[in-house]
């Protein structure tokens, strides 16, 4: 019985080799078209079309969705963005909502890049430690990566609302709720706390990786040479993982700049605008807002795809270092 299905098995996969056979003294080289020609359709309708797409809805006007129907206007919109009394005060701008949103990503960036490289790196100078239930440690540590981030938000939101879980230990111990969402800084310092909180575990890992890639005889002599714990680091530990540190400060400066799922669904880019981030200023003028401005959004993206562009030549950079 075992044998029959064996050959019945290998006639059915066998069925195909006559025309690939038949197909590769037809086609030859050619043949391998074949196989890559479906993958490149998929990327072409759904890479290429959208982004020749949006580069001619930057490149039109008007509130007409069809790209026929809408009136070219060069680099209007583009220009629109960039007039401004002084870029240092938004509401000198032609567009201040988008410059709103420049200052505040700039402020975001800044803030949450640099604490969320420290933070890694202390923490995954704490796991590379040979402590009790490490593991347990890295797994709890990554976790949060592993969660959606509109789940993330929910979980925030659940927890900081007037009502929330945190309100609720804070009246228990008899003080007064207080409105953590609805203050300008309170709401920014909490979208840079729960972006920390959710992705955190990811650049923990890199540096994890880079940190244990390091020679353990290199400590070794070290040690022999009574070098201080303060020396080991300055002298060994971080000039060898420098490479994966740039790593981690370009993949994170790429992350902060496209924030948008968490804090729309924390905070909705309020109040006010303290926490209006430049993707959020594109959903809202081409996809929210009463009347749809698809140019002034689709030049506003493409702003933004040149930062994107540069943060990931550098990237290419940095790990083209860390593997020569």
């Amino acid at each position: 019985m075992h044998g029959m299905f064996a050959r019945i098995f290998g006639a059915v996969m066998n069925l195909p080799e006559r025309p690939m056979r038949w197909a590769q003294r037809r086609l030859g080289p050619g043949l391998a078209w074949l196989f890559v020609g479906p993958n490149l359709l998929v990327f072409g309708v759904f890479t290429f079309l959208p982004i020749v797409l949006n580069v001619w809805y930057a490149a039109t006007s008007g509130t007409n969705l069809l790209p026929g129907d809408r009136p070219w206007a060069g680099l209007g919109n583009v220009r629109a963005l960039l007039q401004c009394g002084s870029y240092l005060d938004p509401s000198s701008c032609q567009r201040d909502l988008f410059w709103h949103g420049v200052h505040n990503t700039l402020a975001f960036v800044a803030l949450q890049v640099s604490l969320m490289v420290l933070l890694s790196g202390v923490t995954a100078l704490a796991l590379n430690k040979p402590v009790r239930g490490r593991g347990l440690f890295r797994a709890a540590f990554f976790y949060p990566v592993l969660l959606s981030p509109v789940v993330v938000a929910l979980i925030w939101k659940w927890i900081l609302q007037r009502n929330g879980v945190l309100n609720a230990a804070i009246t228990a111990g008899g003080g007064q709720p207080v409105d953590w969402l609805l203050g300008a800084g309170s709401a920014f310092g909490w979208t840079v706390f729960v972006s920390i909180w959710a992705h955190m575990g990811f650049y923990t890992l890199i540096l994890l990786a880079g940190l244990q890639a390091i020679p353990r005889d290199v400590y070794e002599a070290a040690e022999m040479d009574a070098a201080r714990p303060w020396t080991r680091f300055r002298r060994i530990t971080l000039p060898l993982v420098m490479p994966s540190l740039l790593v981690v400060l370009v993949l994170a400066l790429i992350r902060a700049v496209q924030i948008f799922d968490e804090v729309f669904v924390l905070t909705g880019g309020g109040p006010g605008t303290a926490t209006t981030y430049l993707v959020q200023f594109i959903y809202e003028t081409g996809f929210a807002q009463q009347v749809r401005e698809y140019g002034m959004a689709s030049a506003a993206s493409l702003l933004l795809a040149v930062v994107l562009l540069v943060l990931t030549l550098l990237q290419l950079r940095a790990t083209r270092g860390q593997n020569a």
